[in-house]
């Protein structure tokens, strides 16, 4: 799982300047990839940076920041991929939030970014997302043990209940 953001024209529906941004991208020592793409080691982790067509047309530039329970690497892709954008003149777009980005957007942008990795690590089992907080957080009895314990309450509760009663008739 990862959490994805864009690089696109400053208008949408214009032709997107792929051209710049890779440029920009091999000065900042983005290395290419074998499938296609580029790998950008950053301070705090590796990103991975690759076309988005549609119609068989480059429309913009996918960043791809791998999911964790730490927000270090996705703060400093946002103020990375931000100065980036001013410098290519396209415009820095968020797609879970729904808005362009600037520098100053990392908080919001790291928030979501925990939202997301949270919902993976809980809702979708990837442990690998959130680590620690996915196992810590939980408190209490997992479902399936709460039903085998009210099983077994029942039936020591019936067991009682027969007692009683042959006590009751024989006694």
């Amino acid at each position: 799982m990862r959490y994805d953001l864009l690089l696109q024209s400053m208008v949408p529906g214009t032709p997107f300047d792929s051209a710049r941004v890779e440029a920009l991208l091999e000065a900042r020592g983005a290395k290419e990839l074998p499938g296609g793409g580029r790998a950008w080691m950053l301070e705090h982790g590796l990103v991975e940076v690759h076309p988005l067509r549609e119609g068989g047309q480059w429309v913009a530039t996918e960043v791809r920041v791998p999911l964790s329970d730490r927000t270090d690497l996705i703060r400093e892709v946002v103020s990375r991929v931000a100065e980036l954008a001013r410098e290519a003149e396209v415009r820095f777009f968020d797609p879970q939030l729904g808005q362009a980005l600037t520098a100053h957007d990392d908080g919001t942008v790291a928030d979501q970014f925990e939202r997301t990795a949270r919902y993976a690590g809980e809702m979708l089992g990837l442990a690998s997302a959130m680590p620690i907080s996915a196992t810590s957080e939980r408190e209490g009895f997992q479902p399936t043990t709460k039903f085998f314990l009210g099983v077994l309450g029942f039936f020591f509760l019936l067991y009682l209940l027969i007692d009683w009663m042959n006590g009751q008739l024989w006694g």
